[in-house]
C-alpha cells in the first residue's frame, strides 16, 4: 500500500507540474500563433489555465494528506510541504482572484474587445501579474519535481 501512495504522490506532482509547463509554455503560445482570432485564443487559454489551477488544488489535497500520513506533524518542517502550499496559494489567487477580475474587465469592455477599450491598461497590468505568478508557480513546480526525484524526505 505504501508503494501505491508514493506512486500517486509522484503522479499528482507530474500531472500538476507537467500540466503547468505544457499549457503555459506550449499550448497557449500555439493557440495565439495558430488561431486567427486572439480573443478566441484568450478564451481557450483562460479555460486551460483555470483547469490546471483546479488540477493543482486537487493535487495539493492529495499531497498534503500524503505528507501528513507520512510524517504527521513533522510535515510542517518539510520543505516539500511548504513548496506545495506556496504553489497552491498561487493557483488559488489566480483562479479565484485574478481570473475573475480579468473576466469582469472583459465584460465591462463590451461591446468592444478589452484590448480595444479604455480598460486595456488595467487588463494588461492584471495579465502581467498573472503571468508573473504563473512563472513563479512553474519554477516552484520544477523545484518540486527535482526535489521529489531525490526521494521522499
Amino acid at each position: 500500500m505504501r508503494r501505491l501512495t508514493e506512486a500517486f504522490y509522484l503522479v499528482a506532482i507530474t500531472l500538476w507540474v507537467g500540466g503547468l509547463w505544457i499549457i503555459g509554455y506550449l499550448v497557449a503560445p500555439v493557440l495565439f500563433s495558430s488561431l486567427g482570432d486572439r480573443q478566441l485564443a484568450g478564451i481557450v487559454a483562460g479555460k486551460l489555465f483555470a483547469l490546471i489551477a483546479w488540477v493543482g488544488l486537487g493535487a495539493t489535497a492529495y499531497l498534503v494528506v500524503f505528507l501528513f500520513g507520512r510524517w504527521g506533524g513533522q510535515a510542517f518542517k518539510c520543505s516539500v510541504f511548504w513548496l506545495v502550499l506556496g504553489m497552491a496559494a498561487m493557483a488559488a489567487i489566480s483562479l479565484f482572484g485574478i481570473q475573475p477580475l480579468m473576466a469582469q474587465l472583459k465584460l465591462d469592455a463590451l461591446p468592444r474587445a478589452v484590448m480595444e477599450s479604455v480598460l486595456r491598461d488595467r487588463f494588461a497590468a492584471w495579465h502581467g501579474i498573472s503571468s508573473i505568478l504563473y512563472l513563479a508557480q512553474s519554477l516552484l513546480g520544477l523545484w518540486l519535481v527535482v526535489w521529489s526525484g531525490r526521494g521522499l524526505r
